[in-house]
């Protein structure tokens, strides 16, 4: 058995925080110790006594004065878009149409694909991030680049190959079986080896025909516990285009429901224009709207009400994401940093406390994984962050009157990027430094 002892101030969340001041909703030791064991928590505490319970073998390594967290998870981002990302583009389908469906037409090429996968790795190592619900492309090729990457790294992650069989280029299009058949041959292949969990992927519903939709409803009923992920409600042509291909839906999130694709364990990004009717059939089912603030404002598409979804009768739960390449950071701090800015358009205020739940806890309940990642509690996997909010000339200067942990985390937040990432473990591995 192998053993880490880390010290440094430990922060980790129970629940959502109700406010600033509700320190309740997290744990917090100012000289904490957190030991790992062959990958996983074994201990957590104030330093003296979980050094006092330690093997006496294991190796220690101080990270004190920075902050340990459990590692950032993005629920929405697509691996083959790294190099259309900071496109010039006027919305969403000229973007997808101009720069992305081209460039995703090359992960038909497995080198192709097994190089970006390692740059898409590295730079989620780079940022914090240990967890991601990510789209492949069409390409089976893609799939197998990025769940072998995955493995060779023991990384959570979440994927797909993309399903799409219209309303794109021919490079991109397979066909109801093709995307049935390539969808099972991922799933037996890669899901539940190493840590891989393989997701559903219809792209959304312009992409494809009911014939496709009904072969992702067949999955859907198969596997019940995967994930399922898609696109909903992102800007206003795609949703009137939407309504002409699906004319007997009430309405876009209705297209996904008739499929049986609406559940607790379905992930839609966007969601910024959700009718009230939407809004409850999401809640009832459980369904996740994964917001993605630097692509909405990236590509005008709207403000996420995140603030009215959540407090609402019937509460929609919230993922957040960077949704690369739309998105134009792979920075959870700045994507948090872009969510908190929208909310302040809209009138809301979102907490830093808040904002760190959501990159852990909040995004791991999301993708229904909360008992493996997302906190610091014994027993789960040890995949962590660990943050320096004095790394740049201007955050130690801002630093030198912070005199709240409220504080810290929002200079993190607001001028953070993947300079403060001191280090990243995965599964109780230092991996930062190797990069």
């Amino acid at each position: 058995m192998t053993a880490t002892l880390l010290r440094g101030r430990l922060l980790s969340f129970v629940r959502r925080p109700e406010g600033i001041d509700d320190t309740g909703s997290y744990r917090y030791e100012s000289d904490g110790g957190l030991l790992i064991e062959d990958g996983k928590i074994a201990a957590i505490g104030d330093y003296a006594e979980v050094r006092r319970n330690a093997p006496a073998d294991a190796e220690e390594i101080d990270h004190r004065p920075h902050l340990i967290l459990p590692g950032f998870i993005d629920t929405h981002v697509h691996f083959p878009q790294m190099q259309v990302i900071g496109a010039y583009a006027a919305n969403l389908l000229e973007w997808l149409h101009t720069y992305t469906f081209p460039e995703e037409c090359r992960f038909v090429e497995p080198p192709h694909a097994a190089r970006i996968a390692r740059h898409f790795y590295d730079e989620m190592i780079r940022h914090g991030t240990t967890t991601a619900a990510a789209y492949c492309s069409v390409h089976k090729a893609s799939a197998d680049a990025y769940f072998a990457e995955a493995l060779r790294r023991n990384m959570c992650m979440i994927g797909g190959k993309v399903m799409m069989d219209r309303n794109a280029p021919q490079g991109l299009l397979d066909t109801p079986e093709m995307g049935y058949g390539e969808t099972r041959a991922v799933i037996e292949e890669w899901h539940g080896r190493g840590r891989n969990h393989v997701a559903i992927t219809p792209r959304f519903a312009i992409t494809s025909t009911p014939a496709q939709m009904e072969a992702t409803a067949l999955l859907a009923r198969e596997f019940p516990d995967l994930h399922i992920q898609t696109h909903l409600s992102e800007n206003d042509e795609e949703i009137r285009y939407t309504a002409e291909l699906y004319p007997d839906a009430i309405d876009y999130t209705d297209v996904y429901a008739r499929y049986g694709l609406l559940g607790p364990k379905s992930l839609f990004g966007h969601c910024i224009h959700l009718s009230e009717r939407e809004a409850d059939a999401m809640s009832e089912a459980g369904a996740v709207a994964v917001h993605c603030p630097t692509s909405n404002l990236f590509l005008g598409s709207g403000l996420f009400p995140l603030k009215s979804l959540v407090r609402r009768d019937k509460p929609v739960r919230i993922g957040i994401a960077t949704d690369v390449g739309g998105g134009t950071s792979y920075s959870m701090l700045k994507t948090l940093d872009e969510t908190y800015k929208i909310q302040q358009l809209l009138g809301e205020r979102l907490n830093p406390f808040e904002s760190f739940y959501h990159m852990t806890l909040g995004n791991a309940e999301a993708v229904s994984l909360a008992d493996r990642i997302g906190t610091l509690e014994p027993g789960t996997d040890a995949d962590l962050v660990v943050l320096d909010a004095a790394v740049t000339p201007a955050m130690a200067l801002r630093m030198e009157i912070v005199r709240s942990l409220a504080d810290e985390l929002f200079l993190l937040q607001t001028l953070g990027d993947d300079r403060a990432v001191r280090e990243t473990y995965v599964a109780g591995k230092a991996m930062k430094a190797g990069l």
